[in-house]
């Protein structure tokens, strides 16, 4: 997703000021909460996984052998380091190295495709089995339809923002039409390009998903700035997240001390940092659920939200 590389304004509130969003955009280790702007953060030591730093910056796990040398340093495995972070205000945990925008292209170019797949079964053996079950439309779609139901309009032009192939586009078979953007640029799974900004440029949608991105952006408040350009006044919005397994089996301050490692998922939700987040961006909720689903016996639960501009 593209980043801003300096300070950036949401609507007209300038983020220097401390009673905003304060974070700086451009910090490659975050000072402040990604959701609500808070510095009042909880810290503990992790790692990033060796998949993600190889891919990404080209650091490849390594021993540290005695024969280097190195006196005052214990031998061992080296990974990259990096802080779990916890916002005492509204409870986001993440990660604090915030990635570039040229970082997100390297990480997401051609997504689970050929290259992308070597390398992280590679890292994690049996991932690319894994990923063939990817491929199939997701069967918790129906409950999601239903739960947009009563706030889309018949027909509606859809904006899938991060959609893949579109393959888990929500009410494709009544939308009137259906443009997908995602970093990866891979084809649709109907077979065409996915949509550039210059395109989308020239349009205004009625419904704008967002699903299981915000996850992975580091910095979501630019991402929701971003997809409000596409908006007209009536438009309602969409995002799912991961309501993330450990977050649910140690919901108190805890949670910061019990997570060791990171993905590609770097933002880890709670119920209060997504109303901050939509409420400082300028939306307003209509609806928010955390709902259970059980892909191929794999059970987890995801937030889902309905909202519109304030």
């Amino acid at each position: 997703m593209p980043v801003d590389k300096n300070r950036a304004n949401f609507d007209g509130v300038d983020l220097k000021k401390e009673t905003d969003l304060t974070y700086v955009v451009g910090d490659r280790v975050a000072r402040h909460c990604v959701c609500c702007g808070s510095s009042a953060l909880r810290s503990s030591p992790a790692i990033m996984m060796p998949f993600i730093s190889d891919r990404v910056f080209g650091w490849k796990p390594t021993r540290i052998e005695a024969e280097w040398g190195l006196k005052t340093i214990e031998s061992g495995m080296a990974y990259a380091l990096c802080n779990s972070l916890l916002c005492e205000d509204c409870g986001l945990l993440f990660m604090d190295l915030r990635f570039s925008e040229n970082e997100m292209a390297r990480l997401y170019r051609n997504y689970r495709g050929e290259e992308y797949t070597q390398l992280r079964d590679f890292y994690e053996p049996g991932y690319a089995s894994r990923n063939q079950e990817l491929a199939h439309r997701l069967g918790y779609i129906g409950s999601t339809e239903e739960f947009l139901g009563g706030f889309v309009k018949n027909k509606p032009r859809i904006l899938d923002w991060g959609g893949d192939t579109g393959i888990n586009t929500p009410l494709k078979g009544i939308a009137k039409e259906i443009e997908i953007y995602d970093i990866s640029e891979k084809l649709t799974d109907s077979g065409d390009s996915v949509a550039n900004k210059l395109r989308l440029k020239s349009k205004t949608y009625d419904l704008i998903t967002c699903c299981n991105v915000l996850e992975h952006v580091p910095q979501p408040a630019l991402v929701l700035k971003e997809i409000k350009e596409y908006s007209h006044e009536t438009t309602i919005f969409f995002i799912e997240v991961p309501h993330e397994t450990l977050r649910i089996e140690c919901p108190n301050d805890a949670v910061v001390f019990q997570k060791r490692h990171w993905h590609e998922h770097i933002n880890f939700y709670s119920e209060s940092s997504l109303r901050s987040l939509i409420s400082k961006c300028g939306f307003r909720i209509l609806a928010l659920r955390s709902c259970a689903t059980n892909e191929k016996g794999n059970q987890a639960q995801v937030f889902q939200l309905v909202f519109e501009k304030i």
